[in-house]
């Protein structure tokens, strides 16, 4: 009688350290995002320059995405990870210390491309150190701490202000101490497949219903991001509510990642990634409906970022599931561009629709996408189960 194979034990303390780098990076980007608007708007700049100048950051996701894999496999993927990590403490360096705004421009560039590197490769190492049986319920546990780091960084600008170089200091000191996570971890962190390289253009047409999920959870993110709280004002909200408004939806993102990834490993990737994407639909649909700030709202509003968020997170365990070395490395590369075009594209139409209809574009714009994405799944019958038994 053959013997079944016992599984390798988890190496949690190098998970964990994975983990631990990026919710120290994303609290790092929760400072940014809003500082430099913030110190923009004070310096006069109009809002199209200041969407300009944030359009850089995607810019530089897309143009780091084709990168990664080679430089990893030249000079290691640990190398090329804190080569990410100097690429963000320059473009802080440059913001911190010049008031140009082509200075600026580059800075933001250089934070996408370092921003690119360091989520790509922590989400390639997950992906191979965590087993299929676990995969979902500890990715959930990566993304709801990314989110909470995301979260939590706007916190931070209340004590250090957004003037004079204090708030710089801090997120050039929580990049290294990001980078220090990874140094510690160096040596239990896995090796990249030696296996022929596979670039990005390849990976495309393998998993066009995963990168459709990227594409749905990225346009959201960023178009939430920039109009949730005009929305709620456009809807009566006030200027309370408008603020709370934005700060329920990211507690969903960062509250239901764990149920998700559970249900994903406990019955189904398949079941999990429909049942997110139909309630994205649903709370598209029943937010004109439910526009009055109260506790129904915030109901709303809190599930409706937890389920869209979840799509990207069923989308990682299923790449993870589903490839191995090169194309691993190329999956996850095709995600950091795809969410670098989403994130241009997504806030401009839905900027656009909310021009011509009114507020409701961005409950039509948000509610279409994941009705195509609902129906990619439903016509293609997507392979998004793989043996996952319950550990």
């Amino acid at each position: 009688m053959a013997t079944a194979a016992i599984p390798a034990p988890l190496d949690v303390r190098a998970i964990a350290t994975v983990i631990a780098m990026a919710t120290v990076f994303g609290v790092q980007q929760g400072m940014t995002y809003p500082l430099l608007a913030l110190l923009l708007d004070e310096r006069g700049y109009s809002q199209s320059l200041i969407g300009l100048n944030a359009a850089m950051l995607p810019l530089g996701l897309i143009a780091a995405a084709p990168l990664i894999a080679p430089l990893a496999r030249r000079i290691g993927a640990a190398t090329t990870a804190l080569t990410g990590a100097a690429l963000l403490v320059l473009a802080l360096v440059l913001l911190a210390t010049s008031d140009h705004l082509g200075v600026w421009f580059v800075a933001r560039f250089l934070l996408g491309l370092g921003v690119s590197v360091l989520y790509v490769l922590s989400e390639t190492w997950l992906n191979l150190m965590v087993p299929s049986a676990r995969r979902g319920r500890w990715l959930a546990i990566y993304v709801t701490a990314l989110g909470a780091g995301f979260a939590l960084g706007p916190a931070l600008l209340l004590v250090t202000g957004t003037g004079g170089l204090a708030p710089f200091a801090v997120a050039i000191a929580l990049t290294l101490a990001a980078a220090a996570f990874l140094l510690a971890a160096r040596g239990r962190l896995p090796a990249l497949a030696a296996d022929a390289e596979v670039s990005i253009r390849a990976f495309l047409p393998l998993a066009p219903v995963l990168l459709l999920a990227v594409a749905g959870a990225a346009s959201f993110d960023q178009a939430v991001l920039s109009f949730m709280p005009l929305y709620a004002l456009a809807m009566g909200a006030g200027d309370t509510g408008a603020k709370l408004v934005l700060t329920v939806l990211v507690l969903g993102n960062v509250l239901l990642q764990l149920p998700i990834g559970w249900l994903a490993d406990r019955y189904s990737r398949r079941a999990a990634m429909l049942a997110c994407s139909l309630a994205t639909v649903a709370g598209a649909f029943l937010l004109p409906l439910v526009s009055e700030p109260g506790p129904l709202l915030w109901l709303l509003v809190f599930l409706w970022g937890g389920v869209s968020y979840g799509t990207y997170t069923v989308a990682l365990i299923v790449l993870g599931d589903r490839f191995e070395g090169s194309l691993l490395l190329a999956g996850n590369a095709a995600f950091a561009l795809t969410w670098g075009v989403a994130g241009l594209v997504g806030p401009t139409a839905t900027g656009a629709a909310m021009d011509l209809v009114g507020p409701q574009g961005l409950p039509l714009v948000l509610g279409l996408l994941f009705a195509l994405l609902t129906a990619a799944f439903m016509t293609r019958r997507a392979r998004l189960d793989s043996p996952a038994p319950v550990a």
